[in-house]
């Protein structure tokens, strides 16, 4: 086929990126449809931006005009799966921006649709999927270079935000509105990185504080700890609030270690023979040694690649592989229906924390439900969700 007509819905800050780089010609196989938001004054300027791009105030008009093959949804979370469904429903082949809804008896629901419809392309927006360091990583461990996973820790704190980002939009950090604060706005890309490189642990703990360092009803600090099943531990950290911000990731494995600094730098040990071995067969003089800062490069080797900054490259990356999905049948990196694994670990933290107990995955999904709807009751400002 042609290029792939691509409707935007949302002309916000990540909408108005994606119809910049498309417009600029640095997505193959794509071009821009048409563009739809419901603010009157984003007319004008797509009308400025974009001249001749058909726009339109309703989406549902948008995917009935036949000005588009298939659409990418920039909105509030909670309607990620419901404008998933619809366009699906019009043969129209959708990629929803992260997170994929915001609990998963929705994303089920969308999953389940998007099932029935093999013959579409459901695409989600991870753009650190294509992030060339996170692939290494993931290489890396899938070809079990560091052996078995024994634990993963994951600091990432680099999201401040300041009152005022909080006070621009009125459904911004709130329950009914965006349906929780990190977890759901910030850290999804992380998230979804930890179960997609290091799988899905089987429970969680998390501590979590609401509006901890800023006037807002949902979380900004987040602590948990997941159990891998099998011995393996994790620890999760993520705030708004740290304006010095760390991300490092550090996963620990049995034959190495794996140590990423801020999403530019990755460090990978690997031992000359496992650690299991080692305790094995090593006498004391040999340990002796090694505490003393003698002989680790005989225990094992150093690797450091620096991939540097690759913004914007990532979301172009993502919007090219579902062009190319579309058009030439290529697999989709991050298909629509792994939208679920994150969402459900960031709802296993939140029912954690509101519970106050170890939360097994996949947890009671009613439940959760029950308990966001007790706090979206508690704002007075959105009808509670189904």
């Amino acid at each position: 086929m042609a290029d792939v007509r691509l409707g935007i819905i949302g002309l916000g800050a990540e909408g108005g990126m994606y119809a910049n780089f498309i417009s600029e010609g640095k997505v193959k196989n794509m071009v821009i449809g048409a563009i739809c938001d419901n603010d009157p004054a984003k007319k004008q300027v797509a009308e400025e931006k974009y001249p001749g791009i058909p726009f339109y105030d309703n989406y549902i008009d948008m995917l009935e005009s036949g000005h588009v093959d298939a659409v990418v949804t920039t909105v509030p979370h909670y309607l990620h799966p419901e404008m998933g469904i619809e366009a699906l429903k019009r043969d129209i082949h959708a990629l929803v921006e992260k997170p994929a809804g915001v609990y998963t008896k929705q994303v089920k629901e969308l999953n389940d649709f998007a099932a029935s419809k093999p013959e579409l392309k459901f695409a989600i927006f991870f753009n650190q999927r294509t992030n060339p360091l996170y692939k290494k990583v993931k290489e890396i461990i899938d070809n079990g270079e560091i052996g078995s996973i024994r634990s993963t820790n994951w600091i990432i704190t680099t999201w401040w935000r300041p009152q005022g980002y909080y006070n621009q939009s009125e459904w911004r950090a709130t329950w009914g509105g965006e349906g929780g604060g990190v977890l759901v706005n910030q850290a999804p890309h992380q998230i979804d990185l930890l179960q997609w490189i290091c799988g899905m642990p089987k429970k969680v703990y998390a501590k979590l504080n609401y509006g901890y360092q800023r006037d807002i009803v949902v979380e900004d600090d987040v602590t948990a700890v997941f159990d891998y099943g099998n011995g393996a531990t994790g620890v999760f950290v993520t705030k708004t609030h740290d304006v010095m911000g760390t991300d490092r990731l550090e996963i620990h494995g049995d034959k190495g270690k794996i140590v990423v600094d801020d999403s530019k730098k990755v460090t990978i040990k690997r031992l000359k023979q496992s650690e299991r071995e080692m305790s094995d067969s090593m006498d004391m003089s040999d340990v002796m040694k090694l505490f003393m800062g003698g002989g680790a490069g005989d225990i094992f080797t150093e690797e450091v690649l620096d991939f540097g900054n690759v913004w914007g490259e990532q979301h172009i990356a993502v919007l090219e592989d579902f062009a190319s999905a579309i058009v030439e049948g290529t697999p989709l990196l991050a298909p629509g229906s792994d939208g679920i694994n994150g969402v459900r670990l960031a709802n296993a933290m939140h029912l954690s924390s509101w519970l106050g107990k170890e939360i097994e995955v996949p947890f009671d999904e009613d439940l959760f439900l029950e308990e966001l709807n007790k706090r979206i009751a508690e704002e007075g400002k959105y009808p509670v969700r189904k």
